[in-house]
């Protein structure tokens, strides 16, 4: 009978263990929610759109550039790249939310349109004249105006290989051009385009016109940065490097429309911002150094009263002064 109750008693307390530590474990677990992090989808990073010319893309500057943007701000900087007369139409219809250009003329045109705010200049370089490295025109070295009045001449009486490959896509390349006929004293339109096949409208990019102009051994007209970048596929070396009218300004655009999203707007201020800041100057300026020799643009590192323009003043308008 005591082994009985002995035996019992340990049934008894045995039950009595089981039942607490059940108890006290129910009390210790955690709930899932508790222990298993929730996974949560991460914020999409803000897109903003880019508009630009061939030479700033063709070149590898914004995409040197870009990473360091998206850092900054958290924002995935998208790029499109035309002629400038193309990127300017699509900033016009509001399709893009930043602008970056190299036609003084045609940037003035869409600010007073009031379609864009804080333009500022940020770098530039020089357009040059390539061509054969036989010259045949014999221009090497000569005022950019004279050289293409010997050009049209030699051109239109079929001396041996002469002729000239134009963008004749209304880019800034092709404004640039067209300056130059007008300052030799020819009307374009009427005196040069369609004056024989010595003229050749490539209406094509930058790069896409050096590749045609060498095929031909023609001569072009092209900004310094992306014949660097495209030098050693081709069969043309610079024959004009000086003058005036060859100075090449870009300038950064923000672009605006009634409708232009509020936080659009202030993205595109900061990169404006970032263009122009200290920072961003050096990086532009050290560009190129060390695979071309030597850097494709200069920043203008707050020296841009030469070139009447603003490169210095922080951008924080969100509408033109008229709106």
């Amino acid at each position: 009978m005591h082994l009985n109750q002995r035996t019992a008693g340990i049934l008894i307390l045995l039950s009595a263990l089981i039942i607490s530590g059940a108890f006290f474990a129910g009390c210790t677990t955690t709930t899932p929610s508790q222990t298993t992090p929730v996974q949560t989808q991460p914020a999409e990073r803000t897109k903003v759109l880019l508009a630009t010319t061939t030479s700033l893309y063709d070149t590898g500057l914004l995409e040197y550039l870009k990473p360091m943007f998206d850092e900054k701000y958290n924002v995935d900087l998208l790029i499109t790249s035309q002629g400038t007369g193309k990127a300017i139409e699509i900033a016009t219809r509001g399709d893009c939310d930043i602008l970056a250009v190299h036609s003084p003329s045609q940037e003035q045109i869409f600010m007073d349109g009031g379609h864009g705010v804080n333009r500022r200049c940020f770098a530039y370089n020089y357009f040059i004249i390539v061509g054969p490295a036989s010259d045949p025109a014999g221009i090497k070295g000569m005022k950019p105006e004279d050289a293409f009045k010997k050009l049209i001449d030699q051109g239109k009486a079929g001396t041996a290989g002469v002729s000239f490959a134009s963008r004749g896509d209304n880019s800034g390349t092709h404004s640039a051009e067209k300056n130059i006929w007008k300052a030799a004293g020819y009307n374009y339109t009427t005196d040069i385009q369609k004056s024989g096949n010595w003229y050749i409208e490539a209406g094509r990019g930058m790069g896409e016109t050096l590749q045609l102009a060498s095929e031909k051994q023609a001569y072009t007209l092209t900004d310094e940065g992306t014949y660097l970048a495209y030098k050693g596929n081709l069969g043309l070396v610079p024959v004009i490097e000086q003058g005036d009218i060859l100075l090449n300004v870009y300038s950064v655009i923000t672009v605006y429309t009634p409708t232009q999203p509020s936080e659009k707007i202030a993205m595109a201020n900061n990169f404006v911002n970032f263009l122009i800041s200290p920072e961003i100057q050096t990086a532009i300026g050290e560009f190129g150094k060390e695979k071309y020799g030597k850097n494709l643009f200069t920043p203008m590192a707050g020296g841009c009263s030469q070139f009447k323009c603003d490169c210095t003043s922080p951008a924080t308008a969100t509408k033109p002064a008229t709106a």
